[in-house]
């Protein structure tokens, strides 16, 4: 079953457009990890916040990501990493027209 990940932390900037450009290489990696489906990266300027949302294909693969991303975060020195793991309903979501698929 596919696995909803929200992250967000504090963030100071860069935004917009200079966010896409300097965190590129970061999304790259992303964008390889095991049982990711897709990501949406959030950002608030007015809340000084950024994160993601995540879809993964399973629990497991979440559960790993998060750890490995909470860790990475707190060695950039981001000092709080917030997190929900939800599971998501097929059936309603394919009615709003959802990509689950990968």
């Amino acid at each position: 079953m596919a696995v909803l990940l929200q992250v967000d932390f504090p963030y100071s900037g860069p935004w917009g457009e200079d966010m896409a450009q300097a965190m590129r290489g970061l999304a790259e990696s992303i964008a390889q990890e095991p049982g990711l489906l897709w990501k949406i990266w959030t950002e608030s300027r007015d809340a000084s916040e950024a994160g993601g949302i995540y879809l993964f294909a399973d629990r497991a693969s979440a559960e790993a990501y998060l750890q490995m991303h909470r860790a990475r975060l707190l060695g950039f020195g981001v000092p709080q990493v917030n997190a929900k793991l939800f599971d998501v309903n097929p059936a309603l979501s394919a009615i709003d027209r959802a990509p689950l698929g990968g």
